[in-house]
């Protein structure tokens, strides 16, 4: 019995610490912030509860609502489209070719480089006469060359596999050896006829895009995703696939290698084989890759703070930095209607992360 209770006293001693983080720094700070939400505090006075007006009057706000309206766009688009390309990368690297390992390491380098410096090489990629508006004013250019070498890779490959089941062989679309035979004789179609004359360099005059600038696209009239928030979105897909494809690598080296081998026995195609056993076995990571990002995206802060006042406020303006703002930037701080808006950020994302859970998870992973 005294052995037992040694056991369990020296268990808490280890945790004690985190134990205390957790009750100072969440527990204590989460009660806080919703005595805070119903209170008219401000920094400077003493709390005085007021109900639920704070509730309605961070609700009534303009910024409150476009700050809900980028998070909540901002929150789906990312998480579905690096959850996406994450398996997919997973998938590719998780294949026995030469030069793996460098593979893995070069496309993991986004995730651990500085998110500040990744935002200022953004904020150059993007600039006015940046590179991106330089590389769209190049393809411009160089345009016909792009559509004859597309053309003719399409026609000899049609051909190509045309032929070949004329001659009873077996031949997809994306059969290796005769796409490297199409892709070859593309080149060299193009180049002759550029020889000749018949396809030609054309100046382009530049791109004059302003990515950080009040542009929006828009449905029905109404302004749904601006061009600077568009911007950190293709930044955090970048920077963060690479982490989300090591949980989906994880996963894959539970998947036996049976399955794949029995599907190519009866002759699934790749995309059979990640559609009926990879995303299927892969569910409870996936359950788990989506609910890491939702909170993160949903709490995205930094991108928005370094960008600053590069681009308008209300194209990026997001919950986690309402909150900060209202807090630290508004003055006398209104932190009654930043503690409100933080309780309410908090029920959504444990709301979205439930909603996630019932639907798309499997009942074994439950």
């Amino acid at each position: 019995m005294n052995s037992r209770r040694q056991t369990w006293t020296v268990a808490y001693l280890f945790l004690l610490p985190f134990l205390v983080t957790i009750a100072v720094f969440f527990f204590y700070a989460f009660g806080r912030a919703i005595f805070f939400s119903l209170s008219n505090y401000n920094l400077f006075n003493t709390p005085v509860l007021i109900g639920l007006k704070p509730y309605l009057d961070v609700l009534s706000d303009p910024q409150f609502r476009r700050a809900l309206a980028n998070t909540l766009l901002y929150s789906v688009i990312v998480t579905v489209l690096q959850t996406i390309f994450a398996l997919l990368m997973s998938v590719a690297l998780n294949r026995k070719i030469k030069g793996l390992s460098f593979f893995r390491s070069a496309w993991y380098m986004p995730s651990i480089t500085s998110s500040v410096v990744i935002t200022s090489i953004f904020l150059w990629l993007f600039q006015r006469r940046g590179l991106i508006n330089y590389l769209l004013a190049q393809i411009q250019s160089y345009l016909p060359y792009l559509l004859t070498f597309v053309a003719a890779l399409l026609v000899i490959q049609v051909v190509q596999v045309w032929w070949e089941r004329r001659q009873r062989l077996p031949a997809g679309w994306l059969d290796p050896a005769l796409m490297s035979v199409s892709t070859l004789l593309a080149l060299l179609l193009t180049g002759l006829l550029s020889v000749l004359g018949i396809v030609q360099y054309h100046a382009a005059p530049p791109v004059d895009i302003q990515y950080f600038s009040d542009k929006w696209f828009s449905v029905g009239g109404v302004q749904v995703l601006s061009y600077p928030l568009l911007v950190i979105i293709i930044q955090n897909i970048f920077t963060t696939v690479p982490n989300l494809m090591l949980f989906f690598l994880a996963g894959l080296q539970g998947v036996p290698s049976a399955l794949y081998e029995a599907a190519e026995i009866d002759g699934a195609t790749p995309f059979q084989q990640l559609m009926n056993i990879t995303v299927p076995m892969l569910r409870p990571v996936t359950f788990f890759v989506v609910t890491v990002s939702l909170i993160g995206t949903l709490q995205m802060f930094d991108q928005v703070a370094i960008i600053g006042a590069a681009a308008p406020q209300n194209t990026i303006i997001t919950l986690a930095y309402y909150v900060y703002r209202n807090t630290f930037q508004a003055g006398v701080a209104p932190v009654n209607l930043a503690s409100a808006a933080a309780i309410i950020l908090a029920l959504l994302t444990l709301a979205l992360v439930f909603i996630q859970r019932r639907f798309f998870v499997s009942s074994e992973a439950q």
